[in-house]
């Protein structure tokens, strides 16, 4: 297959799987090895920036209202020095809060993480999909679901940052376990996911800016280009498709869905590497 239909699959998975709960770490793994594409392209630093990317302007373009708000919001407060009784001031404070944890581990792990995983073994990985499956079951069966957005506590951003922090690993997913943690502090699965949403965008964006500090002083190959736009086209339109999907779907139904996919990905895994030793 030409590159650039590889590199825009790739973008198709990327931007579907950053925000329904199934892990893209893991699909942008497990995806290229299952389909035997072995392109140096598609383990470059570059598509993966290029990647990531996409899925922040579909965050940025979604929530574009929201974020606009809630930047001004924690900018005006700064400037009162209180946050006084505005949800949106309070809300934007607890995304400030609840990113922490995992751009301090993201920053001093990058190198670990970013090589490690990559050349680990898929076992080890349809293992952690099945730990975020579980811990997914886990929280629609105690959680609540009965607080709104509004009624975000500090202890609860900060359980959810905690959480996000373990999204490095591939397997866990950064929607599902923030997703998760949500759902754990008794927010209705709508609001676990916005939240999950807002959250991700400085994230993303924080991840996509330190990444791409690398390439800035080398150039990108001419031939590299048409795949780059490609992946970043394809992550940006299923990123936006997805999060619309994932939003209008938990409003009536439950992540059982996608908790199932979980463990029937883990078991093709484990059952690929064992049919191939």
């Amino acid at each position: 297959m030409p590159l650039v239909l590889q590199a825009a699959f790739i973008g198709l998975v990327q931007g579907l799987t950053e925000f329904i709960p199934v892990s893209s770490s893991a699909h942008l793994i497990a995806v290229p090895r299952l389909l035997g594409w072995n392109d140096p392209f598609i383990n470059s630093n570059a598509f993966d920036v290029m990647l990531h990317m996409g899925t922040l302007v579909a965050l940025l373009i979604y929530f574009r209202t929201d974020l606009v708000g809630l930047l001004l919001a924690w900018l005006a407060s700064i400037r009162d020095r209180s946050i006084g009784q505005d949800p949106q001031r309070r809300l934007a404070w607890l995304i400030f809060i609840s990113m922490l944890p995992g751009a301090v581990l993201g920053a001093l792990g990058e190198g670990f993480f970013d090589t490690f995983f990559r050349e680990h073994s898929l076992l080890f990985i349809a293992g952690l999909l099945a730990v975020g499956a579980t811990i997914l079951w886990l929280a629609e069966w105690l959680g609540s679901r009965r607080r709104e957005l509004e009624e975000l506590r500090t202890s609860d951003a900060v359980g959810i940052g905690a959480a996000q922090a373990l999204a490095l690993f591939p397997g866990i997913s950064r929607s599902g376990i923030t997703i998760s943690a949500g759902l754990f502090a008794g927010l209705t699965r709508e609001a676990a996911a916005r939240f999950s949403f807002l959250m991700a965008t400085p994230i993303i964006a924080g991840a996509g800016i330190w990444k791409a500090r690398e390439l800035l002083g080398g150039g990108i190959p001419s031939s590299d280009l048409l795949p780059l736009a490609a992946g970043f086209a394809m992550a940006l339109i299923a990123g936006l498709v997805a999060i619309a999907f994932l939003l209008a779907y938990l409003r009536r139904r439950s992540t059982a869905l996608f908790i199932g996919y979980r463990y029937l990905l883990a078991a093709g895994l484990v059952a690929f590497v064992l049919l191939n030793r």
